[in-house]
């Protein structure tokens, strides 16, 4: 299985008034990371969506364990926790600076036509990312 670790400094502007990270900001976060992956595996979002195949997100699952704060560096680490070759759902660990967990969570999307949201097999129409997440997600 392939885990991408992505650094995020806390920015003040990611804090609310109890001086913890907003929680919706960690959605954004939870975004990097799978961007990051998805980056480390040899491919890119934006050339998906040039032949106009779009990525929603169709459930998510988040925990809030520990609070983080403003200064702090949180580690995100990401990998893909389910494939069927049409949905794919994504795993999440954000951890605080001293490796406790902050955050647990997931977010299943599928490829789905720009045009009319039906979805597409993600094995047809791109096979390379098919084999590599085929190869990376989670065994078992």
């Amino acid at each position: 299985m392939k885990i991408a670790e992505t650094q995020i400094e806390v920015r003040y502007a990611e804090t609310d008034q109890m001086g913890v990270v907003y929680h919706a900001n960690y959605l954004v976060w939870m975004e990097v990371g799978r961007t990051r992956l998805i980056k480390e595996l040899g491919f890119h979002y934006a050339d998906m969506e040039k032949e106009g195949i779009i990525s929603p997100v169709i459930d998510l699952q988040i925990s809030y364990k520990k609070p983080l704060h403003y200064g702090e560096t949180a580690t995100v680490k990401t990998w893909i926790d389910y494939y069927d070759g049409i949905r794919v759902t994504y795993g999440y660990e954000i951890l605080t600076p001293s490796g406790e967990i902050a955050v647990t969570a997931t977010s299943q999307h599928v490829c789905v036509k720009r045009d009319s949201f039906r979805p597409i097999s993600i094995k047809k129409y791109f096979p390379d990312w098919h084999e590599a997440y085929e190869q990376a997600k989670k065994q078992g």
